[in-house]
């Protein structure tokens, strides 16, 4: 009990809730119980003095405290009554009239704050009715987009947070989870970690290697993966037994480095015209649009609520990069968010409707010169991607070391200038605080409104304002490294590695002759998409469907990686299906 205050019944009581209570309702808890205690010994005082001077019958302290207690808990009006005198009469009415207003005060400062604490929705601590379910170790910025990610596959999961109030709030937002210590191996147990299909550690780099230990003692089989801070910790975590740690920062780095280099090899042999029978382009999905929440299918593009819309077809989407990974068909329900972007080929005038249903337009696709703001970590990703590719590349730092060509601020024109932007086709912002880049994409589009902008992003909220500020894609850091997870836990990522391309090729259509686009399903079957039909008489139908055609002489202009190449050759040419296009 705190001192200086009664161990009266009332008082008692009410210290014995407050610590249940938020502050503010603490604070007028104690105050109310501070009047209370003060009101009945003033009462205790005035009564023992007054029956003594004005009634001519004295009374002790403590039986004029068991008298003042009577009126105020309403048992009794006091044992003494009636009373005589005209002081006393008034005493104690004022006792009553006090009672009256301790009892209405105290709903607001303490009644209505209990029953709301008693009636909250507290976590619990075990869940061991899930199976084949993912156990989440704890609640950050990087297992929020993983949740996300298993959501919206209808994965069962199960957080395991230490905090109370972090895993209250996640509670009161419908989230599964626990309040318990993930390096317990009794709080692992409760969650049933024997019966789970994966689980994911995201704490200090420290205490990640304490959760693995403890997971893997439990359920040796278990795939545990580890989000890493220090890259020196890397080593220990799969020690430990994780079967994967993951460094966001890399994984940023190789997301964007992907989106700049060259993944299409527009040139092809014989009869096509890129730019003229048929465009390659890119279409960013704007927050808000009619893709934005959808889900890219071979069907069509499914809507939140499970709709789908069948004339918007993916016949013309040949690959779309999302949360940093770049994939290829089959689209077996690739999200679409504001951090994707539909590489796309055929017509501008079909590209061009695409582009309004994803609430942007459509971008030529084409590489060029990039200016690579930062050589840290994520810069040098990119920036040995780019040397990789042989993309002209000027790298842009405060500091002058490793690659650097111009030291400067990025936050100043001038220094953009020096890097030549003018004649840049992409501005890279591997920038490690948010703030800087946002200012920097400004300075970049005043100079150059035309020159695509990549930007990393440190937090998943900076990414409404880095577009807002005209970048053009731009990636977090903790939604990256949640899709990874996800894909390497649920074991259906369809992205391509960084070294791999699609190219154009020309083919005739073989076995497919006569037939239709749709029975061909070389997307489903070989991972390749038709993105044009040369006819006979010499037209490009770039117009395609499920129900169109492929007739005698014609020839299908394909997009697909070597991979996808060869499969499909395979089944074109059994005889010479090694053989490929030089």
């Amino acid at each position: 009990m705190a001192p200086g205050y009664d161990s009266g019944v009332g008082g008692a009581f009410i210290l014995s809730v407050t610590d249940r209570l938020p502050v503010d309702t603490y604070r007028l808890a104690r105050r109310y119980a501070a009047v209370l205690v003060g009101s009945i010994l003033v009462f205790t005082v005035l009564y023992s003095v007054g029956m003594g001077v004005f009634e001519g019958r004295p009374r002790s302290l403590l039986r004029s405290f068991q008298v003042v207690m009577q009126t105020l808990t309403t048992i009794g009006y006091g044992g003494d009554s009636p009373w005589q005198s005209t002081p006393m009469l008034v005493l104690v009415v004022t006792m009553q009239l006090a009672t009256l207003l301790l009892i209405f005060s105290a709903f607001p400062a303490v009644v209505v704050p209990v029953l709301e604490e008693s009636l909250s929705r507290t976590p619990p601590a075990a869940r061991e009715d899930l199976s084949d379910h993912v156990v989440v170790c704890t609640a950050t910025t990087h297992t929020e987009s993983l949740i996300d990610e298993l959501t919206d596959r209808d994965v069962p999961y199960v957080i395991v947070e230490p905090d109370r109030e972090t895993a209250t709030d996640l509670f009161e937002r419908d989230r599964a989870v626990v309040h318990g210590d993930p390096t317990s191996m009794a709080t692992l147990a409760d969650v049933n970690v024997g019966e789970a299909r994966a689980l994911v550690s995201d704490a200090d780099d420290e205490v990640d290697v304490s959760i693995i230990t403890a997971a893997k003692e439990l359920a040796p089989e278990l795939p545990v993966y580890s989000v890493v801070t220090d890259e020196d910790f890397a080593e220990y975590h799969e020690r430990a037994g994780a079967e994967r740690a993951v460094l966001p920062r890399k994984l940023l780095g190789n997301g964007i480095a992907n989106k700049v280099r060259n993944t299409v090899e527009t040139a092809v042999e014989g009869g096509l015209s890129v730019g003229e029978d048929i465009e390659i382009a890119e279409v960013p999905v704007v927050g808000g649009s009619e893709l934005d929440g959808t889900r890219l299918t071979e069907d069509g593009i499914v809507g939140p609520a499970g709709a789908d819309d069948r004339s918007r077809t993916p016949y013309h989407v040949i690959g779309v990069w999302a949360r940093g990974q770049f994939h290829v068909p089959p689209f077996e329900g690739v999200a679409l968010d504001d951090q994707s972007v539909l590489l796309v080929a055929g017509r501008s005038v079909t590209l061009s409707s695409l582009a309004r249903s994803a609430g942007s337009q459509v971008t030529q696709y084409g590489r060029g010169r990039v200016l690579v703001a930062g050589s840290g970590l994520v810069g040098t990703m990119v920036s040995d991607a780019l040397l990789e590719d042989g993309i002209d590349q000027t790298v842009i730092d405060l500091e002058q070391k490793g690659r650097v060509d111009v030291v400067g601020d990025v936050t100043e024109e001038a220094t953009f200038e020096e890097a030549g932007i003018d004649d840049a086709r992409t501005v890279v912002l591997a920038l490690d605080d948010d703030t800087i880049t946002l200012v920097a994409a400004f300075v970049v589009g005043a100079l150059a409104p035309d020159v695509e902008i990549v930007a990393r992003a440190n937090r998943t909220e900076s990414v409404p304002k880095l577009y807002s500020a005209g970048v053009d894609y731009a990636l977090a850091l903790s939604t990256v490294a949640g899709r990874l997870l996800a894909a390497a836990i649920l074991h259906s990522d369809q992205s391509i590695a960084l070294d791999e391309k699609i190219r154009l090729v020309r083919r005739d259509p073989g076995p497919f002759e006569g037939g239709t686009l749709g029975g061909a399903d070389l997307r489903e079957r070989v991972g390749c998409s038709v993105v044009a039909i040369e006819r006979r008489d010499g037209r490009v139908d770039a117009d395609l469907r499920e129900w169109t055609e492929i007739a005698a002489g014609d020839h299908l202009f394909v997009a697909g990686t070597d991979a996808a190449l060869d499969r499909l050759d395979a089944i074109l040419s059994p005889a010479e299906s090694g053989s490929r296009d030089p």
